[in-house]
């Protein structure tokens, strides 16, 4: 790209001689001061829009920027309050100490900082007539959001009732932020959070957790789409996979993605190594190396956020059209911008420590130093109601046939139902990946208009998928195999996180990822940052709109025995199943029809997300399609029953579990004792509901009663978890601890057969019979050989039981 040609200070006095607009705008606002090099950045922005046909004269642009100032130095004092005060002076008299909380709280320098930022995008939507989505990394800084959506009119409905209307709503506001006020259901009585939550306008990811918006942002917009994406400098020295960006985005698939750090050289409690000027050369120089286009700015004014993503936006489109023309090829460089700051600028404490949470020393509601710090440092910030009226008529005149920013198309996502293939049921024995690897192929045939993305950080192949590998190709920059491609929709890479976020910010397509079982348990942190704010979603009324997918856990805790006990860990799906029932399903299909009967409504779905544990193994079809489908409706089905008197029940969870169980099921009527084998394949639906929308989840009490009789008082769980995470689940079905007997995973693994493996966790088929004759009252030896009971008594041959 051709260097700038930037105007010098010279042509810069005489611009603002002969426009005074723009001399206006150059004298800055209370703490905001306009460098040289954001002068001669916002020159040459006016003078582009106006070229462009996007503004009608150079004078409406520095208005703009003039009214940004204005609503920039609101949003710094009204983040301030909403932190200390519990009402606001809109006449900027100083405040008494009873208008201040007892108790502040909020993370103000961060928040500090996002409030240029915000504004910023909020400026060049206005100026450009397009709304973007945006995405901030660093939730914790809500208060910013909230504060330039309040002034701005930007508000969803329940909040505009309750803020809107100047000082009653700004005093509303900052009593309701931290206020930890509680609706009589226990929830959360105000529309405001101290994250980003489904009440923020626009909003769709709380960033909690930290990281996780440098791995998704550049899989979230769709072509067409621009995403605004806000950063953590600390966050980026730490999270490997935001760094891999290049090698993902493409322009034939994926809208503008505009990545921000905010570089504000702080942690909470320490300074980053960005907050070095070696450190920050030092990140420059490694954006360099990834395939990034670095470009730095002053953090502190809001024109310069402006004019960066303006350059930033330009700078993209000139690669496209590069490549287009075959100058460049893919990896394009990404533009990336650093804005350079220092923590809670605008405020007392700025660049220390404290800044991070509370930056005065003292409590002002009974400190009169700390009060009067603060009444000194927010003189300035102060814009009086009708300047500040002005600044965002201004702002909200320019929505004139533009979506707000809460309606942006990242916010609203609801991509089409899409079509669903042809269900292929089978008799042979053969693995259930393959069900799976068939259908989603398919499905991507039937669709090609929801983007399609697979999250791999294993091997496909091995895991039973090579018909998505050959249909979907791993995506590379050059390819070597015919299994790769430029633009392959397999997102490889050995970091469960990057690859699982590369489909939790696919919202707009379709997805899959699969892994190893154990290796699953590092995606749970990105997950349920997804699923928290999707069931935050549906209970504000708004629930989310993207479809539903399947998170694989296959080459499992049984057929993993060959690896060490690392390869051997049930802890995803029980993670998964402590969430919400109706936004994740954890599911145990136990062959391939059962996989098969499942996917339709897995992908049909909106909002939720599917865990499924599934052998890689080649099984036998047990369920022929009507029981599969009936499997797939009820969450369990009767497999097996020797009728007679005081039956017991048999309850198998996991496709080697029903194995066992049907080997003890088999000498339980060889010796003629009555029982019922019941195939548990969605724990969930058994569960006690602990809210109303997991109540919808469950099954009805007429199916539990029917599956799981209450006559049948004696019962026994072989489970594929571990056993007292899935008692504590499933109480209601096991109701009395001393009649009743769970089995599963115990920690134990290593190098082991499968058989070896459910021998060492006494979890096979011997050691359910064993639990049977305690619960019969009868010695084992009724039901086992003696050289079997010496096994599972652990003093015999193990070889006893295979």
């Amino acid at each position: 790209m051709m260097p700038q040609i930037l105007p010098s200070p010279d042509e810069l006095a005489a611009h603002a001689a002969a426009e005074p607009t723009f001399a206006d705008w150059l004298r800055g606002r209370g703490p905001l001061e306009h460098s040289a090099q954001t002068q001669a950045a916002v020159f040459r922005m006016a003078h582009q829009l106006v070229q462009a046909g996007l503004q009608p004269d150079l004078a409406s642009v520095y208005r703009l920027f003039h009214a940004l100032d204005r609503l920039t130095c609101a949003g710094l004092w009204l983040v301030v309050h909403m932190t200390y005060a519990r009402r606001v002076r809109m006449d900027g008299q100083a405040l008494l100490a009873e208008d201040f909380k007892p108790s502040p709280e909020g993370h103000t320098g961060g928040a500090l900082n996002m409030v240029p930022a915000y504004a910023g995008y909020l400026a060049l939507n206005a100026l450009t007539g397009q709304t973007r989505g945006w995405l901030m990394g660093q939730g914790h800084c809500v208060a910013a959001i909230e504060a330039l959506n309040v002034l701005t009119g930007n508000l969803q409905p329940e909040q505009a009732q309750v803020y809107a209307g100047g000082a009653a709503g700004f005093d509303r506001l900052v009593q309701d932020f931290y206020s930890y006020a509680q609706s009589a259901d226990g929830s959360v009585a105000a529309p405001l959070g101290s994250h980003v939550n489904p009440h923020t306008a626009g909003g769709i990811a709380e960033g909690g957790y930290l990281g996780f918006a440098e791995l998704q942002y550049a899989h979230m917009p769709l072509p067409g789409e621009t995403l605004v994406t806000f950063l953590s400098d600390g966050a980026a020295e730490e999270q490997r996979g935001s760094d891999w960006i290049p090698r993902w985005w493409r322009a034939e698939d994926c809208g503008v993605a505009l990545p921000v750090m905010i570089a504000n050289g702080r942690r909470i409690e320490q300074r980053t190594q960005l907050g070095t000027h070696e450190g920050l050369e030092g990140f420059k120089q490694h954006l360099r190396g990834c395939g990034f286009d670095p470009l730095t700015f002053d953090g502190r004014d809001p024109a310069a956020f402006v004019c960066a993503l303006w350059e930033m936006e330009q700078r993209l489109s000139h690669r496209v059209n590069e490549k287009n023309c075959g100058i460049l090829h893919y990896p394009l460089p990404i533009p990336y911008g650093i804005a350079e700051t220092v923590k809670g600028f605008g405020f007392y404490g700025a660049g220390s420590n404290a800044a991070h949470n509370l930056p005065l020393p003292g409590n002002p509601h009974v400190d009169a130093n700390a009060r009067e710090l603060f009444n000194q440092h927010v003189a300035p910030l102060w814009v009086g109601e009708e300047e500040l009226d002005a600044a965002c008529a201004r702002f909200a005149a320019s929505r004139q046939g533009r979506l707000l920013e809460r309606d942006n198309p990242l916010a609203l996502r609801r991509p089409i139902e899409p079509m669903i293939p042809a269900l292929l049921y089978r008799a042979d024995q053969c693995s259930p990946m393959a069900a799976l690897d068939r259908f989603f192929v398919e499905l991507c045939q039937a669709n090609p208009d929801l983007r399609a993305r697979v999250g791999n950080p294993d091997e496909l192949a091995s895991n039973r998928l090579g018909g998505v590998l050959k249909a979907l190709k791993h995506r590379v920059c050059q390819a070597e195999s015919e299994l790769e491609a430029l633009d392959g929709r397999i997102i490889t890479a050995l970091n469960e996180e990057a690859v699982v976020s590369a489909c939790l910010g696919n919202q707009g397509g379709l997805n899959l990822v699969a892994s190893y079982e154990a290796f699953c348990v590092k995606m749970l942190g990105a997950v349920r940052q997804t699923l928290i704010f999707a069931r935050l979603q549906k209970e504000a009324g708004r629930p989310a709109g993207w479809l539903g997918w399947p998170l694989v856990a296959t080459s499992h805790t049984w057929e993993n025995g060959k690896n060490q006990q690392s390869h051997q860990d049930t802890t995803f799906c029980e993670s998964l199943l402590g969430e919400m029932s109706d936004m994740v399903r954890v599911l145990f299909p136990a062959d391939h029809n059962s996989v098969l009967a499942l996917l339709p409504d897995i992908y049909r779905s909106r909002g939720q997300l599917a865990c499924m544990v599934i052998p890689k193994r080649e099984r036998p079809n047990l369920f022929d399609q009507a029981q599969a489908e009936q499997l797939a409706r009820d969450g369990a089905i009767v497999v097996e029953e020797h009728p007679g008197s005081e039956p017991l029940l048999l309850i198998a969870n996991g496709s080697y579990q029903l194995a066992e169980m049907r080997r003890a099921a088999d000498r339980l009527s060889e010796a003629g004792y009555p029982y019922r084998l019941v195939y548990l394949q969605e724990p969930g639906r058994f569960r006690a509901p602990r809210d109303n929308w997991e109540l919808q989840a469950v099954a009805d009490e007429a199916v539990t009663e029917r599956l799981f009789p209450d006559h049948y008082e004696r019962r026994v769980l072989l489970t594929h978890m571990r056993p007292e995470v899935a008692r504590g689940h499933l109480w209601p079905i096991l109701p009395d601890a001393l009649k009743t007997s769970v089995l599963g995973y115990r920690n134990r693994g290593g190098t082991l057969d499968e058989a070896g493996m459910l021998f060492a966790n006494r979890a096979c088929w011997g050691n359910v019979l064993a639990a049977c004759a305690r619960l019969l009252e009868v010695p084992r030896t009724a039901l086992l050989t003696a050289e079997e009971a010496a096994a599972v008594a652990g003093k015999g041959d193990p070889r006893a039981l295979r």
